[in-house]
């Protein structure tokens, strides 16, 4: 079975269907068509719907109908006061759709259970000292069955899939989270997404972490606003993402804004690579050599306090190695945003935002046109959220660069 490509997806993302699978069928071109039309303008009429897409009348009026009779449309209120009958604006269901998202970081894991317009149900959380392919996979098998043990048979019977937002290459780096020697190797060859689809009824989708919260950003924050933006989440390693008309822009080799090796200087006017300025381990290293205990950073992002100096000083650092990468990205391609986010509190990431603006402010801007910097909208679980974004878009949405394009010849 063929999975057709969502915004989340790419030459490198990939998906697994285990046997067994939930009856779920994959939706139709023009019925995926009409769901993604409604989900990115909230709410459309038949009438909406024809113009949109250029289906017939007649065509867009049986999908509609078939759409509400099969659940996955809500009728709204009627529209009155204009000409003729009053039009019926049609929503998605929220409840229609479920789908499992996991997040696999350097410090902590998280699952999510995800309903149909990106409302995030139920949530797991596990911190661990280093990701071991054994234990990750027992957290999420474990967190999953704990899940559907909350819910009902018809919850059960709309899950849609498990998406997996991992970071490529996990044993990489392994110094830098105080891993032993040779302990993240373990990694190599060791296939989660396979091991994953042996032991769950749902399809299994993969997708790298930062580019799953890239996809996340686009479908479900500023999306609708900025078609063009460069997106900077901030985890234990910093990653990145490039969105082009309003699609992700995955590259040749699928790295495409992955920004952590960009070279930027730090205060000392050393060449360094941004991962090690703009990166929570470069943050819980401070704390460490100020014997302040660092776990509260991978609890939850709701569970931060305010460090005090040794957080400033980390938000002023990675601030000005921020602004040099927005400035280099500036002067290569025309973003609309720089979009800020990361696994921490917002207001952790509204000091940051502040602080790059005032450090771009700082450089020599001759010749570049400086995008608008703003957080980002979906937060610190955006990596989870677009990892169970996968198996919605790959089953009953369009690429999000379809709903821009003209529909007179659809």
């Amino acid at each position: 079975m063929s999975v057709p490509d969502g915004p989340l997806s790419g030459p490198i993302t990939t998906t697994r269907f285990a046997g067994g699978s939930n009856q779920t069928r994959v939706r139709a071109y023009n019925e995926r068509l009409v769901l993604s039309l409604v989900r990115l303008h909230g709410a459309l009429s038949k009438a909406d719907i024809t113009r949109l897409s250029g289906l017939s009348a007649q065509t867009a009026s049986v999908i509609m109908r078939s759409l509400e009779q099969d659940g996955l449309l809500l009728r709204g209120e009627p529209i009155r006061g204009r000409v003729g009958q009053p039009s019926i604006p049609m929503r998605l269901n929220p409840d229609a759709v479920l789908s499992f998202g996991v997040k696999i970081g350097r410090r902590s894991a998280d699952l999510v259970l995800m309903d149909f317009v990106g409302g995030v149900r139920k949530q797991y959380h596990e911190t661990y000292a280093y990701p071991r392919p054994e234990e990750i996979l027992g957290i999420i098998t474990s967190g999953m069955a704990r899940i559907e043990g909350e819910l009902d048979d018809v919850e059960r019977s709309r899950i849609a899939g498990v998406g997996i937002a991992a970071p490529f290459e996990l044993w990489n780096w392994a110094d830098e989270v105080g891993a032993p020697p040779g302990a993240m190797d373990a990694w190599r060859g060791f296939d989660l997404q396979a091991e994953i689809s042996t032991k769950t009824p749902y399809a299994v989708y993969l997708q790298n972490d930062a580019t799953s919260a890239c996809g996340a950003e686009l479908v479900f924050g500023i999306g609708s606003h900025y078609p063009d933006f460069l997106y900077l989440f901030i985890g234990s390693f910093i990653g990145g993402g490039i969105v082009l008309n309003s699609a992700i822009f995955s590259g040749r080799t699928g790295t495409a804004g992955a920004v952590g090796p960009l070279p930027v200087h730090d205060k000392k006017g050393q060449n360094r690579q941004l991962l090690d300025i703009a990166s929570i381990f470069v943050l819980e290293n401070m704390l460490r050599e100020r014997n302040i205990d660092p776990q509260p950073l991978w609890y939850s992002a709701d569970d931060w306090i305010d460090f005090g100096e040794p957080l400033q000083a980390w938000i002023d650092d990675a601030a000005a190695a921020l602004a040099q990468a927005i400035v280099a990205a500036a002067s290569i391609i025309d973003f609309g945003a720089a979009v800020i986010d990361g696994g921490f509190p917002a207001w952790v990431r509204t000091r940051l935002v502040s602080a790059t603006i005032e450090a771009v402010n700082r450089l020599d801007l001759q010749g570049v046109i400086i995008p608008d910097i703003i957080s980002g909208k979906v937060g610190a679980q955006a990596r989870a959220i677009g990892g169970a974004s996968l198996p919605i878009f790959a089953r009953y949405l369009t690429d999000q660069s379809v709903l821009i394009k003209d529909f007179k010849d659809v």
